[in-house]
């Protein structure tokens, strides 16, 4: 079997630059939400792998963030080791500086380890930035982008 018909390989590499776009529509306050479900960093401790379903919630300013960037931001912690809150913190922190939102909120659910959930969640509000009033509507239930 030739190697052309399993694929070249991968020119994608980890990387910290995150890529940005400008906000398409800045004069109104919407809400993104994405979802990381394989985040992995190491344990600073033992060297082991943690996982992580990453859950990045923001209102955007002028800028957004670009997606491939972002997949490629993540998977640069991959062999990084990394305490919990720490890393959490420092996403929040490095899409801060990139995008400059008027609200960021940054959960990261990480897998069991010894017994123990954790979960950390981080928040960035520019000054000055007050949500809008929140308007109920009908809810949809809970359910996963992905179709299966």
């Amino acid at each position: 079997m030739s190697d052309h018909l399993l694929g070249g390989k991968p020119t994608a590499q980890p990387t910290k630059i995150l890529e940005t776009f400008e906000n398409p529509n800045p004069n109104r306050d919407f809400h993104i939400h994405m979802e990381i479900p394989e985040f992995t960093c190491l344990c600073p401790k033992t060297g082991q792998p943690d996982f992580a379903v990453i859950y990045l919630d923001y209102i955007p300013n002028q800028l957004c963030v670009e997606l491939k960037s972002l997949k490629l931001y993540t998977w640069s912690f991959r062999d990084e080791g990394c305490f919990h809150e720490a890393v959490t913190n420092r996403i929040l922190d490095d899409l801060v500086i990139a995008i400059d939102p008027k609200f960021m909120r940054v959960t990261a659910k990480f897998f069991v380890r010894g017994g123990i959930f954790t979960n950390v969640i981080a928040e960035h509000r520019a000054a000055g930035w007050q949500p809008q009033p929140y308007v109920e509507l009908t809810q949809f239930s809970a359910q996963s982008n992905i179709r299966g």
